[in-house]
């Protein structure tokens, strides 16, 4: 049995899972971790409550799943966590200042308290380090670049790895598929990928670039921001503009696509041209990817936005039907696990899979400690 840990930057979930069935045994999370007025002054302490609530099947436990959220260059695949692999995150921070910390500090307290249980690192930037370089290198000074450890990394690596194999399953080809995932969720991220392996996606060195967001800004001219900070914006400024006060909340308001499109319905000028932008970004990015695949086999949304919408599903492939999309109306308006909703006459699949990264790291925290006990 698996413990999976996600120690967030306000929050700690935790998850048991036997991969066998998958089981699930236990879940929780903590949240508002030092916050004023939370019992939970900092990350050591929200994670011993977590220890405390699964103590009940310690005796049973095999091994602990770490989600950290950004490897760098170092690691392309899940590991065994050791005081090395420890100091090559903690190198890291400068790329993921916000998450990292809070995933080494679920790293520290679970190796304190089950010093005996091996700990497995399984990294969001992972799934994609099979990027070519023509996809991976921005095309700015070499030396440069390589100083600053300036590429395109990409995120919500363990989502698509679990996305594009349920897809790739749900179309009778799970081992030569070419799948374009989108995870729509407050964060957004489109990907290519061929046959297993990412070879194109919309995140860069960080989760800021591509997709039109929920607070993120996504795609925009680097020159904008050089007229920001000339027009008395600072750095900082400008960051935490485009971090939390764009994409659609930048154009609207509001963040959250439900209230968007309740907006949309009700005639609202800012909501609809809001809605219309993040559908506009997602349409380019899917005629990008099937130039870049050359062959897609099946489309899979996921993600809060992706798996809930079906407006905005529709809306994004409307019109597509000459590259052979073909949505099915009825299918569309569904709503019921993993499922097909192109028209049976779609050449190009489109599926929904509810997201699984939690047994995703369970199944490759699994793999890891059956790898190091065969060697």
């Amino acid at each position: 049995m698996i413990l999976v840990i996600n120690s967030g930057s306000s929050s700690v979930k935790y998850e048991l899972i036997d991969v066998e069935g998958p089981t699930r045994h236990q879940a929780g999370k903590i949240e508002r971790i030092g916050e004023p007025g939370s019992p939970f002054p900092d990350h050591a302490a929200a994670l011993e409550k977590a220890a405390e609530e699964v103590a009940p099947h310690a005796d049973g436990l095999t091994a602990v799943g770490h989600r950290v959220v950004h490897g760098g260059a170092a690691f392309t695949g899940p590991v065994l966590i050791d005081d090395d692999v420890v100091k090559q995150i903690e190198e890291a921070v400068p790329l993921a200042p916000l998450h990292n910390p809070s995933n080494l500090a679920g790293i520290e307290v679970m190796r304190r308290l089950h010093p005996g249980l091996p700990q497995v690192a399984v990294f969001d930037t992972a799934f994609h380090s099979t990027l070519p370089p023509a996809a991976r290198t921005y095309a700015i000074d070499r030396e440069v670049a390589e100083r600053a450890g300036v590429r395109r990394y990409g995120f919500h690596g363990t989502s698509t790895a679990y996305v594009s194999r349920v897809a790739a399953e749900m179309v009778g080809k799970p081992d030569m598929a070419n799948v374009i995932v989108l995870h729509l969720g407050n964060g957004a991220s489109a990907s290519a990928v061929s046959a297993g392996r990412c070879v194109d996606t919309s995140m860069g060195m960080t989760p800021l670039e591509g997709l039109v967001m929920g607070t993120r800004s996504g795609d925009v001219d680097p020159g904008v921001i050089f007229h920001l900070i000339r027009g008395g914006m600072t750095p900082d400024e400008v960051e935490e503009m485009l971090v939390h006060r764009s994409g659609l909340y930048g154009l609207c308001g509001d963040n959250d696509m439900r209230t968007v499109l309740d907006r949309v319905a009700a005639g609202d000028d800012e909501a609809a041209l809001a809605y219309n932008v993040y559908c506009h970004r997602l349409r380019k990015y899917i005629g990008a990817y099937t130039a870049v695949l050359g062959r897609v086999d099946v489309i899979a949304f996921t993600g809060g936005v992706g798996e809930n919408s079906a407006p905005v599903r529709r809306k994004v492939l409307s019109g597509l039907a000459p590259m052979g999309i073909r949505l099915d109306p009825t299918r569309n308006s569904s709503v019921r696990g993993a499922r097909l909703v192109s028209a049976d006459d779609s050449a190009v699949a489109v599926a929904v899979v509810p997201t699984d990264e939690e047994l995703e790291i369970a199944i490759e925290t699994a793999a890891v400690v059956a790898r190091t006990n065969s060697e």
